[in-house]
């Protein structure tokens, strides 16, 4: 949910901080990630797919939108400079000294960034739940695909509506 992402991310985002505010309510940790670049060795497979299109670090674009933003505290910010979440950070490490065993995942994009964290925390035994009004892509047929795929073998489809309804009841 950085402002790089802004013109996808604008549409869904009352449904991220909904998301947001029921995690806390429900004393569920919640971290935001921040995807940047720091220097090209970190570029990685990345800066060849997009011809080195990247975001980087220090730039307007690679801050998290000011509605984002202002939730955020600083131990919840994970820098991260590849599609998951979980690879080259201390989210994993984070998450196991927590305890915690179930991550919802939100946010954009939904067929790269959010997919990739998906399968991943799958793979490292998390029971995964993933949004489908709190993430966005650029295209809906991606989105759609993504959704597909994950329910058939890796995470538990959400939205806002049902994820208050299994935190606090009907």
């Amino acid at each position: 949910m950085q402002n790089y992402f802004s013109s996808m991310a604008k549409p869904i985002l009352d449904n991220v901080l909904t998301t947001i505010h029921l995690c806390r309510r429900a004393s569920i940790p919640v971290f935001f990630t921040r995807h940047c670049h720091k220097s090209p060795a970190d570029y990685a497979m990345l800066g060849e797919w997009w011809n080195n299109d990247l975001i980087y670090d220090g730039t307007v674009e690679a801050q998290l939108m000011p509605q984002i933003g202002r939730l955020a505290g600083v131990d919840e910010v994970i820098e991260k400079n590849t599609y998951s979440a979980l690879a080259n950070t201390r989210l994993h490490e984070r998450l196991v000294e927590m305890g915690v065993q179930e991550v919802i995942v939100s946010g954009v994009m939904t067929n790269l960034c959010c997919e990739t964290t998906a399968r991943e925390a799958f793979v490292r035994g998390y029971r995964v739940f993933f949004s489908t009004d709190a993430t966005a892509t650029s295209d809906p047929e991606l989105h759609e695909a993504t959704l597909k795929n994950l329910a058939y073998g890796f995470a538990y489809l959400v939205d806002c509506k049902r994820l208050q309804a299994g935190l606090f009841g009907n």
